[in-house]
């Protein structure tokens, strides 16, 4: 077996570290929520219990914690279709050039380098200008579609610059229409790559703060409640909502990936059927 180098070992304490500078405080909060009846927010904790998950489903006296859940949930669902529906129809638009495409590419991702607070900012004027009410579903959405869709597009236009089109040229030889095609060629080649940029959508959207902050109204979506709740709520209840949350953003993000495995495997065993039947 060969020896490993000193770089090698070098790089992997760097990795490690990397890892733990990562998840280090994720970690911390998860263990800070298991602290007893009257644990604090710090350690040494005082006990080891469930106490303040069953008490995070209780009524509490400061904010709408399940509100807010709903909301970022509901938010995040509109914000993910919305990217995917919005990042094909522009990934098959730019497949070719049209007079202003390079204009109308760089307009679309320019909104990745303006500061977030300022896109808030911005956002809630317009509304408030037009006589609109300013609403976490209507201007917080239109918002956070400004940090979504620029991810989904550069996607997607990597996706089509290496798509081959041989198979849609093959599908319109046996006849097939352009709706087609689409639905039942391109699409489902795809198909990895959209539920990648469905994940990016329903992520970046639920956990947003910043784009969030000046256009959601009177109602808090979940990142904005909790960083209320850090300002007055002073028991490691808070923890354990962070524990929760960051449980349920891992399991969106195996669902994910779980549905992209079995789209691969159906894939695969098509190809394969398709072969045995030539």
């Amino acid at each position: 077996m060969e020896k490993r180098s000193r770089g090698f070992y070098v790089l992997a304490a760097f990795f490690g570290l990397f890892v733990l500078f990562l998840y280090g405080p994720i970690l911390t909060i998860g263990i800070l929520s298991f602290q007893g009846p009257q644990g604090g927010l710090t350690f040494p904790m005082n006990g080891v219990s469930t106490y303040w998950f069953r008490d995070l489903f209780q009524e509490q006296a400061v904010g709408d914690i399940w509100g807010a859940f709903r909301r970022s949930t509901m938010l995040g669902l509109m914000v993910m279709i919305t990217t995917v529906v919005v990042s094909v129809m522009a990934g098959l638009a730019f497949r070719k050039r049209f007079a202003g495409s390079g204009v109308l590419f760089y307009a679309a991702i320019t909104s990745l380098v303006i500061p977030s607070i300022l896109i808030s900012l911005g956002v809630g004027l317009i509304f408030n200008q037009l006589g609109l009410k300013i609403h976490w579903a209507t201007s917080g959405f239109g918002a956070q579609l400004t940090w979504t869709l620029p991810f989904g597009l550069l996607i997607m236009f990597a996706v089509f610059n290496r798509f081959d089109k041989s198979y849609e040229e093959a599908a319109r030889d046996q006849g097939a229409t352009a709706w087609q095609t689409l639905r039942h060629v391109v699409l489902p080649i795809i198909a990895p790559s959209l539920i990648g940029v469905g994940l990016f959508g329903f992520t970046l959207s639920y956990d947003e703060f910043a784009r969030t902050l000046l256009t959601s109204g009177s109602y808090n979506t979940l990142p904005l409640e909790i960083f209320g709740m850090t300002t007055n709520v002073t028991t490691p209840v808070i923890y354990a909502l962070g524990t929760l949350t960051t449980a349920f953003s891992f399991a969106i993000i195996a669902a994910f990936l779980l549905g992209a495995w079995i789209m691969g495997k159906r894939r695969a065993r098509l190809g394969s059927d398709a072969g045995k039947g030539l």
